[in-house]
């Protein structure tokens, strides 16, 4: 993978936190913010796929009826409730 040169804007107070956390973790400002960036685009990214999935679900007709979930984790608590008791 070949590294790329990017700059960012970032409010002081953002400034001041990464300085901070830089000289307590004795790690480089560059890393902290390399890492930071890398997680939260990925976790963006995953949400994205997340919500075209369902858009692709939704489309294709495979969903299920929230009265249909909330009778089936209704029955799913109450057996494990009845099971929980039996221990007691």
């Amino acid at each position: 993978m070949t590294d790329v040169t990017f700059s960012v804007r970032l409010p002081e107070e953002t400034k001041s936190l990464l300085d901070a956390l830089s000289k307590s973790t004795k790690r480089s400002k560059n890393f902290l913010a390399r890492e930071a960036i890398t997680h939260f685009v990925q976790s963006q990214a995953d949400i994205v796929e997340g919500i075209l999935q369902g858009i692709a679900d939704v489309k294709a007709g495979r969903v299920v009826a929230h009265e249909d979930v909330k009778l089936k984790s209704r029955a799913i608590i109450a057996a494990a409730h009845k099971r929980s008791s039996r221990k007691a």
